[in-house]
């Protein structure tokens, strides 16, 4: 719901510490699986109760996500970067709850349901994704693609916080995650709703 406010305020920094990173010759995809064994990292440590340094890992593993795409930007996006990005984010984020599945056999129920959640939120952000680009659909053209990025409870900040969040109140695990995990499934069943509107009728 933030995201876009968010990224105006921290890309600019984030963008000049990409360009440091251009100059040394360190790609964006390695940035991208730096901050993937970072993050993984993170769920081991949530999976062995150390919920500080996973709250550091988690950290390190977002900014590394940020920073990809200003060094992206610089030296020229790839299709295989593009990938990596939205599939190590998509395991990434799911090893978070499974790590506190394994803490604690009272987190699994509620860590499967948070799970099934995300399959929701990143299935229809990526379906409302791959339709807009066939359409022609972008942030830049007719603003449809800020309409739906607006339009949505959670989205990445969000998820970045409630991740953090977790992580320093570990025993309200289970509370936490039903309650952003039906946020999740709201933010779902808008997007379905806004894609019925905006791709009605065949090109």
């Amino acid at each position: 719901m933030f995201d876009i406010q968010i990224r105006k305020k921290i890309d600019p920094w984030l963008d000049r510490i990409a360009l440091g990173f251009v100059r040394l010759g360190i790609t964006a995809n390695t940035i991208t699986w730096f901050g993937f064994v970072y993050g993984i990292a993170g769920a081991f440590c949530v999976a062995n109760g150390a919920y500080t340094a996973a709250f550091a890992l988690i950290l390190i593993n977002r900014i590394c996500d940020g920073l990809d795409g200003c060094v992206a930007r610089h030296s020229g996006p790839s299709d295989l970067g593009g990938f990596l990005d939205i599939a190590l984010d998509m395991i990434f984020y799911s090893s978070i709850p499974f790590g506190f599945a394994v803490a604690s056999s009272i987190n699994a129920l509620p860590a499967a349901f948070l799970i099934f959640s995300f399959a929701g939120t990143g299935c229809s952000f990526l379906a409302f994704a791959i339709i807009s680009a066939k359409r022609g659909l972008t942030a830049d053209r007719e603003g449809k693609k800020s309409f739906f990025y607006s339009t949505g409870l959670i989205e990445g900040t969000e998820t970045i916080l409630f991740l953090l969040v977790i992580c320093l109140v570990p025993l309200h695990f289970p509370l936490l995650a039903w309650v952003f995990g039906s946020l999740c499934w709201i933010t779902t069943a808008i997007r379905i709703t806004i894609a019925s509107q905006v791709f009605r009728g065949d090109l």
